[in-house]
């Protein structure tokens, strides 16, 4: 029964995510070379920041969940965040900025309430709503991956090593989708609530959201 309920809520998680969702004008832009080379360096300046929080919130998250199946499952998305932290330097450096200038960069408020978010998460909220929240966006988010590294190749001249960060959330982990389901179930049979657990991709998506639409904001 835990398993049905866990795949219902996925599915209903994946509708109103749909149901929610409005054109990306950032990558809209951007596939039609009408975002400037300097507003790239938000991209890579934001992405600095979420990427080095993201990867503590899973590492916090696999120490309060060390047992399988979450365990392994929080570990290894902390250790893809590391993976994709390298490849981020190598697209920062493809805009001509280092070390020095992603650190010195400023970030915008609303494009960080996404790892904001994650982060109290990792601090207080269960495993099953943040495995839920991520298998429910991770479509979405693997697409709009997909479709910057391909507007960054055709439409800016970036080499392939230079939008690998991109290309390498374009596809989930081997497995994602089986563990992030099955700490879903042991959530709900261990009597988590439902609308507790399903709240989390919608806050998720929320603050995505936010961060596309603060990379867009101003430009004509």
């Amino acid at each position: 029964m835990a398993d049905r309920t866990a795949a219902e809520l996925v599915a209903r998680a994946r509708e109103d995510i749909s149901a929610s969702a409005t054109p990306n004008r950032f990558l809209d832009l951007l596939e039609h070379a009408r975002v400037p080379r300097t507003r790239l360096t938000w991209l890579a300046g934001e992405e600095y920041r979420i990427v080095d929080s993201d990867r503590r919130s899973f590492a916090l998250l696999a120490a309060r969940f060390p047992e399988p199946p979450a365990g392994e499952f929080f570990l290894g998305l902390a250790q893809g965040e590391g993976q994709a932290f390298t490849l981020l330097h190598d697209f920062a450096a493809a805009l001509g900025m280092g070390e020095k200038d992603l650190r010195a960069y400023e970030p915008h408020p609303a494009a960080q309430s996404y790892p904001a978010y994650l982060a109290q998460r990792a601090a207080y909220g269960t495993a099953a709503e943040v495995a839920l929240g991520m298998l429910a966006n991770l479509e979405e988010w693997g697409n709009y991956c997909v479709r910057t590294a391909s507007a960054l190749r055709t439409q800016y001249g970036l080499a392939e090593d230079a939008v690998a960060f991109f290309t390498f959330f374009g596809a989930a982990p081997p497995g994602f989708a089986d563990q992030a389901l099955a700490i879903v179930t042991a959530g709900l049979t261990a009597g988590e609530s439902a609308e507790d657990i399903a709240r989390a991709p919608r806050l998720l998506h929320s603050y995505e959201t936010a961060f596309w639409d603060t990379l867009a904001s101003d430009l004509p």
